[in-house]
């Protein structure tokens, strides 16, 4: 990763003692006077929390503003709010991956970097196969649907050099503050449907391990030792989500005299995460080690001051809600908005203490179809979608909470595997700001590529005459 350096950045001053506080290491800001402080990577703000949040959406919805409280499609998952799943009409297999590059900016320079990553896997299926009912001549008057998925929910990367001159023997000191590591989250979620009204749990295990280090190394005396302090800890254990949707459909009377569903719809849904409790293990070590490599190039480690394994703790997860509203001609159009708050006010953990802001977030999104039933023109049967989000982040820096505002676009182009079901290539891209004004700026380009690979011979009953 490539990133140009800071030079006597404000921004990085300020996160760099914060850093510092955060892992219970105090300057000596009397007789310091910081003049080189330049960022490895572009995520100082990763050292809070869990890390950065990951979007947890998939990439159709990511090309609509991230919509996930009524978004619901016979083709495409969404996991967010698992009502969704009892309107699957195939087995459906995502997996997705995305690019990320970013300028962060201060009043004292900037950096460029790339990042990117597998966003998702999951396998979703309809527990009712819409071939057997058309064949027995069934309505689908009520389904269900099932799905395991796994994805990354936070990411934790920075590297951070911090130089001082001290005014004593010692003369400066060099202070680099690193971390690495991120959480996990794997999922079973079901739903089930009667008529127009969906509703779905997501049981979600989640887990993973984060790293925080820091050096310490006197500059000006090169025999001296260096001083490491490490501090890391895991998370393991489950927490509950869960989603309601409920669709009115519009009719029009036929030719029969009878009221029919013409196709559009007002949908309206509710979805969340209950909060929970996690199992926390962390360990802190201190140690000295000299500078100079052995032969094998490994730093010799001259003593422990201070180790501990194994202390026990519990961290509380944010709780949230979400309620969204939208409009669809189903295969033509759809248009959706929603809100939603996540109280990261309530985060607590035993093995990082530190406090965070509630968020909130708003955002649209649109879909279009030009003709889903086009025989002559392939780009009349892709979809088109294009979106806006505007969300808090749960994160402060100098006491003012830090923010994004995004647009997004994207396309859905329809895939013809051999067994003729549709399958889908989602391309999503989003162009944001994140961060505080004239202390942090954030201006990113983020690409998402989703592959939605589709068929509806699972739990097909074959009959022989």
């Amino acid at each position: 990763m490539s990133v140009k350096r800071f030079l006597s950045s404000p921004l990085l001053f300020t996160l760099s003692l914060s850093l510092l506080a955060a892992a219970n290491v105090m300057a000596q800001q009397n007789s310091t006077n910081f003049t080189d402080l330049r960022p490895k990577q572009n995520s100082p703000l990763s050292r809070f929390g869990l890390g950065d949040p990951i979007d947890q959406f998939h990439a159709a919805q990511s090309g609509m503003g991230g919509l996930q409280t009524t978004f619901q499609d016979a083709f495409h998952l969404n996991l967010l709010n698992p009502a969704s799943l009892a309107s699957l009409q195939a087995t459906s297999f995502e997996i997705g991956l995305y690019a990320r590059n970013s300028e962060l900016s201060d009043a004292g320079g900037s950096a460029n970097a790339w990042q990117g990553n597998i966003r998702y896997i999951a396998l979703g299926f309809p527990l009712r196969n819409p071939v057997n009912l058309s064949l027995d001549r069934l309505l689908n008057s009520w389904n269900a649907g099932m799905a395991f998925s796994l994805a990354p929910t936070t990411l934790v990367g920075y590297d951070l050099e911090l130089k001082s001159n001290v005014d004593s023997e010692l003369g400066s000191t060099s202070n680099r503050l690193k971390g690495t590591g991120g959480a996990y989250r794997v999922s079973w979620s079901t739903a089930l449907r009667y008529r127009g009204l969906s509703g779905g749990v997501n049981v979600n295990y989640n887990f993973g391990k984060i790293t925080n280090s820091r050096i310490l190394t006197f500059d000006s005396i090169p025999a001296a030792l260096a001083t490491e302090f490490v501090e890391d800890f895991s998370i393991s254990g489950f927490n509950l989500g869960y989603g309601v949707q409920y669709a009115f459909n519009f009719t029009d009377v036929n030719e029969e005299g009878q009221k029919a569903a013409n196709g559009k719809r007002v949908i309206v849904g509710v979805n969340g995460v209950l909060g929970g409790s996690v199992d926390t293990d962390a360990t802190t070590l201190s140690r000295r080690f000299s500078l100079q490599s052995t032969n094998s190039g490994i730093p010799y480690i001259q003593d422990s001051i201070q180790s501990e394994n194994t202390i026990r703790g519990r961290a509380k997860l944010p709780a949230s809600y979400n309620f969204g509203i939208a409009f669809e001609d189903v295969n033509r159009l759809y248009i959706g908005a929603e809100y939603g708050r996540q109280h990261y006010g309530d985060y607590t953990n035993d093995a990082q203490p530190e406090s965070l802001a509630d968020v909130t977030r708003l955002a649209a999104g649109i879909q279009y179809i030009p003709n889903a039933d086009s025989y002559n023109s392939y780009w009349k049967r892709v979809r088109y979608r294009a979106g806006v989000r505007l969300e808090d982040d749960p994160r402060t820096i100098n006491g003012e909470q830090a923010r994004r505002n995004a647009v997004t676009l994207g396309v859905g182009m329809p895939i013809r595997l051999p067994r003729q079901q549709v399958s889908f290539l989602d391309l999503a891209v989003e162009y944001g700001k994140f961060g505080v004004p004239d202390v942090l700026d954030e201006t990113y380009v983020q690409f998402t590529l989703g592959f939605s690979l589709n068929d509806n011979s699972w739990f097909f009953k074959r009959k022989l005459n």
